[in-house]
């Protein structure tokens, strides 16, 4: 049962080939029996899990039930779930449990989903590939001896390795596109301010969105759909109208402009991975698309101003766990400057430090100007180049990440190489985009993804053209041997 799709889970449990209570429990033993190698899960909740399958089925009998209804899934462990801990995989709140739900969350629940449990991530999703959790490093599993990607790498992990069929994701700078090409599947981040904040757990605030990974892009458009919503308790979400987002999944591209940033080309892009990524490109073009040269002058911008931006808007979001009110609190303060210092130093990891450090040094006196709203500025070149792009083009494609998934501990003593591993991620974010990575063939044996971006608010677009490529295509479909 764990070899299928979203869509085909929700026809079986429709047809009654399976009962929610069968396929969540068959999920709960085939974690128990494999997750200890792969360590994509920091939280299991098996009698939560069958609670809400039992009662899955019920509205599945009584004839009431949605599309998602009975569907295991998994969550980030960065989005609050009331009764169950929520770490963000720090040591700063190991034991946090969460009183109420995110939106994310609560939409999902609505739906009928079941909860198989919470993923591993990188310490307040900072990273690029997973290593900064608290609770150990998950496994790609394509190479366990590789990292997953990051932040959301337990959510790839969870996916790849058949651990769930569907998982909830956020995207600050990359953490969904990433892990998701690094792990040969399909992650989509929406446009900022489609899925709601509230309740998941801030890094950046105005980068900040929750998405999906899955296998394909017809389940990450079933999950978007209840996911995303108008919410009055998040002052960001954009408050747009919810689209059908599986509405033109089977619509021709014939006709359609694809710009290809030739800056997406250059030094530093592994010689198959682009291979690969241009091999897609001509599949467009035998589709009916036409493929046009862009230009993204501000590219090489990006990461050094997203690296004051998100590092600044961490420190102010990352204020607020001193020790006082919830998480980890040192033992025998001697007085109050005491216990905010030992209880910091002792909860955060050193990656959360690094950017603690960053973000207050930009935003001082004497620097704000120098830094943070230099960055700003930059941010706004960037989203600029987008708009102009988008003016001649409907869609905009490229690889997703430089290079396939890199070994464990390869580039923890770099952080600097470790945050290059976005560059084509991060100006998407600045850009408040919706993007989506799609598996598109292999490097040196490993998963390679696509990158596909649309204009503000057009997560349809970005599926659609995501699933006509995976009609033509069985790249998908692949999982990693041994964990079939």
């Amino acid at each position: 049962m764990h070899q299928l799709t979203v869509a085909q889970i929700a026809q079986g449990l429709r047809e009654k080939h399976f009962s929610s209570v069968e396929i969540t429990q068959h999920y709960l033993d085939r974690i128990a029996a494999k997750d200890d190698s792969i360590r994509a899960y920091i939280t299991v909740c098996p009698e939560r899990a069958l609670a809400q399958a039992a009662a899955a089925d019920a509205r599945l009998a009584a004839g009431n039930a949605g599309a998602l209804t009975g569907v295991p899934i998994a969550h980030k462990d960065i989005f609050c779930t009331k009764g169950v801990k929520t770490t963000c995989a720090s040591k700063m709140l190991d034991n946090f449990i969460a009183p109420y739900d995110a939106t994310v969350v609560e939409n999902l629940d609505r739906a009928g989903t079941v909860m198989l449990g919470k993923t591993n991530m990188d310490e307040f999703a900072m990273g690029s590939s997973n290593e900064t959790s608290f609770y150990g490093t998950p496994r790609n599993p394509w190479d366990q001896e590789r990292v997953a990607g990051g932040s959301s790498g337990g959510s790839a992990a969870a996916v790849a390795a058949q651990l769930a069929p569907i998982a909830s994701g956020t995207d600050t700078g990359g953490s969904i596109r990433q892990p998701a090409s690094l792990c040969g599947l399909s992650g989509i981040k929406p446009t900022y301010g489609r899925v709601s904040r509230w309740g998941m757990i801030a890094f950046a605030s105005s980068l900040d969105q929750g998405g999906v990974i899955a296998r394909n892009a017809e389940d990450a458009a079933l999950m978007l759909q209840d996911m995303a919503s108008h919410d009055a308790k998040d002052s960001t979400n954009s408050g747009q109208p919810i689209d059908d987002f599986g509405a033109t999944l089977n619509d021709s591209l014939q006709g359609k402009r694809i710009g290809i940033p030739k800056q997406y080309f250059g030094a530093g892009l592994d010689t198959e991975t682009g291979n690969a990524v241009q091999a897609a490109l001509e599949q467009y073009r035998a589709m009916g698309a036409e493929l046009i040269e862009i230009d993204l002058p501000h590219t090489e911008l990006a990461v050094p101003a997203y690296y004051v931006i998100a590092p600044a808007e961490a420190s102010a979001n990352l204020s607020r766990f001193d020790g006082v009110r919830y998480g980890h609190r040192c033992d025998n303060p001697t007085d109050l400057m005491d216990l905010y210092m030992r209880s910091r130093a002792e909860g955060f990891g050193d990656e959360v430090k690094r950017r603690i450090m960053v973000g207050a040094y930009a935003l001082s006196a004497g620097y704000y100007d120098a830094y943070f709203r230099k960055a700003q500025q930059v941010r706004r070149l960037i989203s600029q180049d987008f708009q102009q792009a988008f003016a001649d083009v409907d869609f905009i494609a490229g690889p997703t990440c430089p290079q396939p998934a890199f070994k464990l501990g390869e580039k923890t003593s770099d952080p600097v190489a470790m945050y290059l591993e976005d560059i084509y991620t991060i100006p998407v974010s600045l850009a408040g985009l919706p993007a989506m990575s799609i598996p598109c063939g292999t490097s040196h044996g490993l998963p390679v993804g696509l990158q596909l971006i649309g204009r503000h608010f057009d997560e349809t677009g970005v599926l659609q053209l995501a699933h006509q490529y995976q009609r033509a295509t069985d790249w998908h479909t692949r999982t990693p041997a041994g964990l079939e």
